[in-house]
């Protein structure tokens, strides 16, 4: 059985049945013992471990919610998890694990035929192929529903793009890219898998970030790609299809600020039963206790809604705004929770060797993407009061 994090106060990982527990304890292994002993290193000179993908691949946790022939699906709460223990020892890693075994997968298997979900997700399964997902453009984040600037021109039988996309995940390496593009013909977003090395298909490392240092984020360009109608996902027709995915995708950006919160909780909990200052250790102060049980608080009611909206997504009831409203405030949350926990290490919540200060970098981007927070609280808004308060949204094309 795998034993409640620390931080876990409530034990919600007992929901979990035994086998998933084995699973989620492998999980935790490799990440303690693995990706924790060169996470500041590559962050810090924002490389990504591929020498870690081999073992990455042996713990067999992609596409876990789904059935293989010689594997069953299992619960959404698992995959959850498993994301929740990434986070906890490096956001980054969790992230790129996300962008490939969640957002490329899930478009495939969500949009892809059959022929195509034999032809490549047995190889991003074992993870031979990883993949990345392309829809956020130089000029288009949270708008990009009101138009693609990347378009898709059909030529007997094949489609031409031309365009760019920009903040891609994994998309200096991955094999393959999952591309949302504008069909000139019908205005219509249809998805298409670009592979690695198609010729006219640029991928460059966007330098200088200040978050999730280790993911490889990507400025990628389309200069007359010609990408074969067999690698258009025939289930991606409008931006409707494109939301399938995301709104699959969207609660677990809220396990991996739950996961950050649990990480610096016992980063600062150690540290303040450790460091000593005016004769005793700083956790004998009650201003430090308030803010250890401050990030617990935080820790827990994050993990309650994620839960529920994880079996939500098990037992088909599950809805966008409640995405929407576990990944607002679980970052939210995640924000004061890493300022308090460096305010616990006072000066030295700045040296990167007491990990801290790497957390409260990532929280940032975590804070930011699968919509901000502005996007999220009109989607719930919206959601309550039956009325869209998009001021200046174009209308969707689909």
């Amino acid at each position: 059985m795998t034993a409640p994090l620390p931080a876990d106060l409530f034990g919600y990982v007992d929901l979990l049945a035994p086998e998933e527990q084995r699973i989620l304890s492998r999980v935790r292994s490799f990440a303690e013992e693995q990706i924790a002993p060169v996470a500041d290193a590559c962050w810090d000179r924002a490389e990504f471990p591929h020498e870690l993908i081999p073992g990455f691949a042996e713990l067999d946790v992609v596409g876990l919610a789904r059935e293989w022939p010689d594997r069953p699906a299992y619960s959404r709460l698992l995959t959850s998890f498993v994301s929740m223990e990434l986070s906890r020892v490096d956001p980054s890693m969790a992230t790129f694990f996300g962008v490939h075994a969640g957002l490329a997968l899930t478009s495939i298997d969500l949009c892809g035929s059959q022929e195509q979900k034999d032809r490549w997700l047995p190889a991003m399964r074992r993870m031979e192929k990883i993949g990345a997902f392309a829809l956020s453009e130089p000029h288009g984040g949270s708008d990009v529903a009101g138009g693609l600037e990347t378009t898709a021109r059909r030529e007997d039988d094949e489609w031409v793009l031309d365009g760019a996309k920009r903040w891609i995940g994994n998309g200096t390496f991955a094999d393959l890219v999952i591309v949302w593009a504008r069909d000139v013909a019908d205005d219509s977003v249809k998805g298409f898998v670009v592979e690695k090395g198609m010729p006219g298909f640029t991928a460059t490392k966007m330098e200088g970030k200040l978050a999730l240092r280790t993911v490889q984020n990507a400025d990628l360009t389309f200069d007359g790609v010609r990408v074969p109608e067999a690698n258009r996902l025939p289930g991606a027709q409008t931006f409707a299809d494109t939301n399938r995915v995301l709104r699959v995708t969207r609660g677990g950006v809220a396990w991996n600020a739950v996961g950050a919160m649990a990480g610096v909780f016992e980063l600062a909990r150690d540290y303040a039963v450790e460091r000593v200052q005016f004769g005793q250790p700083i956790a004998s102060y009650q201003l430090v206790q308030d803010h250890l049980v401050s990030i617990l608080g935080a820790v827990v009611a994050s993990l309650g809604m994620a839960v529920k909206v994880a079996q939500m997504q098990d037992d088909g009831t599950f809805r966008d705004e409640q995405a929407a409203l576990a990944k607002r405030q679980a970052t939210l949350m995640l924000r004061d929770a890493v300022a308090r926990a460096r305010e616990v290490f006072g000066g030295n919540g700045i040296l990167l060797e007491n990990k801290v200060g790497r957390f409260f970098n990532d929280a940032e981007a975590l804070y930011s993407y699968e919509g901000t927070k502005e996007i999220n609280t009109l989607v719930v808004g919206r959601a309550v009061t039956g009325i869209g308060a998009f001021v200046g949204r174009k209308p969707a094309k689909h």
